[in-house]
């Protein structure tokens, strides 16, 4: 590595564990305790006065509820993702990098829920979804839920469950889970 980049990292690093300290409302003397540090061993760590140890970065680490993966690393380059456009669908999709099991689904709808309980799905996963204009009915099992404008719904997916506009289109933003994810494509797949 060259010796630029070390420098960066080091205090990339260093911002992380005042930054992480702070959102926390600890002290120095909290997170010193909680890491088994003296309290000016760790405020010379934070301002760059004190070299990392890699032992100390662990415990410092686990004190922070991180990881040492989290607390050093440098990839921030592919920060900013496109949607994969499904036209048919009138949806946009992401993966979520940090999570590949994970997927970020923009939706518009315009019919209705299915009045077929046959069209129905079931599959294995989890699923929360917001309402971003309009209304959505969501089917789940045998309820009727209304789900408003800035309303979310969270919900496991071995629910048989359907969504849909109501009294005009709406826009929805989903997560899923990778197995909702693929219960959902085997779903389309077979229509």
């Amino acid at each position: 590595m060259p010796q630029d980049d070390h420098g960066e990292l080091d205090s990339l690093v260093r911002k992380r564990i005042r930054a992480l300290r702070m959102a926390q409302g600890w002290s120095l003397d909290e997170l010193a305790t909680r890491a088994r540090l003296s309290p000016s061993t760790l405020s010379r760590i934070e301002n760059g006065q004190r070299r990392l140890a890699l032992d100390q970065l662990v415990t410092l680490a686990r004190a922070l509820d991180t990881s040492l993966d989290q607390l050093v690393e440098t990839a921030a380059d592919d920060v900013i993702s496109s949607p994969v456009i499904d036209a048919a669908h009138q949806r946009m999709q992401w993966l979520i990098r940090a999570d590949p099991g994970m997927t970020v689904i923009r939706q518009r709808m315009t019919d209705p829920p299915p009045d077929s309980p046959s069209r129905m799905r079931a599959h294995p996963g989890r699923e929360w979804l917001v309402v971003l204009s309009g209304t959505a009915v969501l089917l789940l099992g045998n309820r009727r839920l209304r789900v408003e404008t800035n309303q979310a719904a969270e919900f496991p997916t071995m629910l048989p469950h359907a969504i849909g506009a109501e009294g005009g289109p709406c826009e929805v933003l989903g997560i899923f889970d990778r197995d909702a994810r693929r219960g959902h494509q085997r779903s389309e797949g077979a229509e």
